[in-house]
């Protein structure tokens, strides 16, 4: 379980860079793993400070994306992941923008939204903004539209 945080300024989208399991660079949501016992609340806040220097205040709560699928296990058997990522709405209230060290992400920097369709990406990014802008009920996204 993880959480993530969309965070929107001026038309601009917070990224942090990281790097694929070939070692190619790509743009992810600032967020990630839950430690034990934690609230997924304190967990986007931690995330977000980690890996880009900002203090963030959690201002909504998006949706939740539900990923299913299979991964090499041990002793060569699969294993059946089924992951969940909680996607909040957040503003900067503080700290200043750095890139993470020894961690999980290289760089943090503010992407024009209009400029995030060209980005070397993972999906999430894009599932996380059709939250933001199409804000349903349930928060859950409709299958098959993009």
């Amino acid at each position: 379980m993880a959480a993530y945080a969309v965070v929107v300024r001026d038309g601009q989208l917070l990224l942090a860079r990281a790097r694929d399991d070939d070692g190619r660079p790509e743009w992810v949501l600032p967020g990630g793993g839950m430690e034990h016992g934690e609230d997924p609340y304190d967990t986007v806040r931690r995330e977000l400070e980690e890996e880009t220097g900002y203090l963030v205040e959690v201002t909504g709560f998006l949706g939740i994306d539900s990923s299913r699928r299979t991964l090499p296990g041990r002793f060569r058997r699969p294993a059946d992941h089924h992951g969940l990522r909680l996607l909040y709405e957040g503003r900067v209230t503080g700290g200043e923008l750095r890139d993470e060290i020894g961690g999980s992400t290289e760089h943090a920097a503010w992407q024009p939204l209009d400029a995030v369709p060209g980005l070397a990406r993972i999906g999430l990014i894009d599932t996380a903004l059709r939250l933001w802008r199409e804000r349903p009920t349930t928060g859950h996204l409709e299958a098959g539209r993009g």
